[in-house]
């Protein structure tokens, strides 16, 4: 058998660009395919959790009526938020987790209506997404319509969604845990309020730095030419 490196060049036959175009596509749809199923998957996690949260709280109100609200009623909220903040914690790395996979995903598939439109020029102008697998190409990919600004689209995330209800469980597991060591009514509400920031401020920090961190270390094969060109 010929070792395929000595094979010359000009001997290897050119790969038709209508089979160029199908591996493409085929990779295109296995992209897609895996963007919705993680989709589809944290959207269930949070689902579950909300529920949980819900049935936890109904449950602290119920049993508090029952136990007039004494040191069984504490020790059982305190079990009971715990467990909560437990699951939100986790469905909180899973939901970070899955919006840098869906930046992975977005970029991937920028990347390939580059080599679309290497193939075939004329489709540029008729491609809304972007094609270039950079910081403004996925800005351009997850909306279409000119720029929108970058505080909705953080404000309105899943991660800054999840991490706000697990920093209200966490002030209130503080407080629960303050209220059992008798502490002044102002002291338990003052604990929990700070600490539910601080873990709101905290994790918000933490995912900025990791957003940041993957530019830097992202190469583009097609980037964003600059205005005017």
């Amino acid at each position: 058998m010929a070792d395929p490196a000595a094979v010359p060049p000009d001997s290897v036959p050119e790969v038709p660009a209508s089979v160029r175009a199908q591996l493409l596509a085929t990779e295109h749809w296995s992209l897609l395919a895996s963007r919705t199923t993680s989709q589809n998957e944290v959207l269930t996690r949070i689902s579950m959790f909300l529920t949980l949260v819900s049935a936890g709280l109904v449950s602290l109100a119920l049993v508090g009526q029952a136990t007039e609200f004494s040191d069984t009623f504490v020790v059982f909220a305190i079990a009971v938020l715990g467990i909560v903040n437990l699951v939100g914690i986790l469905t909180q790395v899973r939901v970070v987790n899955v919006a840098f996979e869906d930046l992975m995903y977005v970029l991937a598939m920028n990347r390939l209506r580059a080599a679309y439109v290497d193939l075939d020029p004329e489709i540029a102008p008729y491609l809304m997404a972007s094609r270039h697998d950079d910081r403004e190409g996925s800005v351009r990919t997850y909306f279409f319509l000119g720029k929108r600004g970058g505080l909705s689209q953080v404000a309105g995330s899943s991660m800054v969604f999840i991490v706000a209800v697990n920093a209200s469980m966490i002030g209130l597991l503080v407080a629960a845990i303050a209220g059992f060591l008798s502490m002044p009514s102002p002291v338990v509400v003052g604990i929990g309020v700070v600490c539910g920031v601080a873990y709101f401020g905290t994790f918000i920090a933490i995912g900025g730095r990791s957003y940041t961190r993957i530019w830097q270390s992202h190469t583009a094969l097609s980037p964003t030419p600059p205005p005017g060109d």
